[in-house]
């Protein structure tokens, strides 16, 4: 999550705040991505399309100078059904709230070196140096938002699997062959030579 403070590759969605230069009363920003940038979310988190998709961020201050992200998401996905890829749309009315706190170093694993996730749900995330994407926070609040297995309205895993073949006699199933019947059988074979 410190893509989101520290601007290393550009978002399909960019949308820097300088906090060095937010007011007192914080910052407030309407998103709605154009044509391409909607585009190119919806090619970064697999969705068929994304053809509706808006944002109302709010970044404040607060006292302690930890900054305060709260945000509403709205719009539609359209995403492939799991089970038979027909489109599935699923529409989306989200809120967030993120704070981070500035100069707060990263725990890390003493053996490892790698990050340690922090089990608390209203923990802050660190935040270094000054600048913000707000598009980013968007971009992986909508990841977080949608919905990781969609399915279709009434689509059955029985109505994708294979039927069972029936052979022989109507009604009877087919014998089915043990894996191994083969090994088996060269096993049991006499053998040449000894």
């Amino acid at each position: 999550m410190n893509q989101r403070a520290e601007i290393n590759q550009k978002s399909e969605l960019e949308r820097v705040v300088d906090l060095d230069r937010m007011g007192p009363s914080g910052t407030a920003l309407e998103i709605a991505p154009s044509d391409s940038e909607r585009a190119a979310l919806a090619k970064r988190f697999g969705f068929l399309s994304l053809p509706v998709f808006s944002a109302r961020v709010t970044v404040d201050r607060l006292v302690g100078g930890q900054i305060v992200v709260e945000g509403r998401l709205r719009g539609r996905i359209v995403q492939a059904c799991v089970l038979t890829l027909e489109p599935v749309n699923q529409d989306l009315d989200e809120t967030f709230r993120i704070v981070f706190k500035p100069d707060m170093a990263d725990d890390r694993d003493p053996e490892s070196g790698e990050a340690v996730l922090n089990s608390q749900a209203d923990a802050p995330e660190p935040l270094t140096g000054n600048m913000l994407d707000i598009g980013e926070i968007v971009a992986e609040q909508l990841s977080l938002a949608a919905d990781p297995y969609p399915r279709r309205p009434g689509a059955k895993l029985e109505d994708v699997l294979p039927k069972p073949r029936h052979g022989g006699r109507k009604g009877q199933p087919e014998q089915r062959r043990h894996p191994f019947a083969g090994l088996a059988a060269l096993r049991d074979k006499p053998r040449r030579g000894r």
